[in-house]
């Protein structure tokens, strides 16, 4: 008897905990996606060793694209938080692991040789299969202009990836992230080279497109490091964390060219 009215009593808490149901015949017209940002990285190692770190240590990453061939898995559901930015800030928001994407390429990034690093380049394969997958996420999301970043733009203080020899260009001529005109860049270069803006200016303009950025004016080395994450995008060529004349007209071209 006694264990009959136990069964029972349990089975009447388990009747008023249980969730009641949810209609869900309506939806909201105000919401978009949680999504706001697609961030690009290099793995360093290789494939097996990215599988391993990425689906089994506390880094982790929405996608990871092989090299060869440049199959494309998915480690992490895009409704659910991926461990790939850390401490990182664009645009003013900060620790962006909650609202972005995080793409990881399998690349051994750079060596140290007697003349310095030694980029390894991206195989064209490879970005074939990232930039069909950056279209179908921009198009679910309904992402514009300047959502994909390079983990280098997020933080330019600590990380480098993905790199000098990423192909930003590609992604450009693929309708996915803004360049600069070449023409505009030249007209305004042609000015800025009779004279140079301040570091100040450098710095407002850096923190205009989304970097964080010191405002002091000085040229120290966490402004040296935003310049060199910028250049390593835009102009491949040298980056050298100089502000010259040319790495301002790009600056002016892309922040003029980007929607307010």
């Amino acid at each position: 008897m006694r264990l009959s009215c136990l069964a029972l009593f349990v089975t009447l808490l388990a009747g008023c905990a249980s969730t009641p149901p949810i209609d869900t015949r309506f939806s909201a017209v105000g919401q978009n996606s949680r999504v706001q940002y697609i961030i690009l990285h290099y793995t360093s190692t290789d494939l097996a060793h990215s599988l391993l770190l990425l689906s089994q240590g506390e880094v982790s990453s929405h996608y990871l694209i092989g090299e060869a061939p440049p199959t494309i898995y998915r480690l992490v559901d895009e409704d659910r938080r991926a461990w790939h930015a850390g401490d990182s800030q664009w645009q003013g928001r900060t620790w962006l692991n909650g609202t972005s994407i995080g793409i990881e390429l399998v690349n051994q990034g750079f060596s140290e040789g007697p003349a310095g690093r030694d980029w390894q380049p991206f195989a064209p394969a490879q970005i074939d299969a990232l930039i069909a997958l950056l279209k179908d996420i921009m198009r679910r999301h309904q992402l514009p202009l300047g959502s994909i970043l390079a983990h280098s733009d997020i933080a330019p203080q600590r990380k480098v990836d993905p790199g000098p020899l990423f192909p930003w260009k590609r992604l450009a001529d693929a309708g996915l992230i803004a360049w600069p005109e070449a023409d505009a860049v030249a007209r305004q270069q042609a000015l800025f080279c009779a004279s140079l803006p301040s570091v100040a200016w450098f710095q407002a303009q850096l923190a205009r497109l989304g970097y964080a950025v010191p405002q002091h004016g000085e040229l120290d080395q966490a402004t040296r490091n935003v310049l060199i994450a910028f250049q390593m995008k835009y102009r491949q060529a040298r980056y050298d964390g100089e502000p010259d004349s040319e790495t301002a007209a790009l600056l002016l071209v892309l922040n003029k060219q980007a929607p307010r």
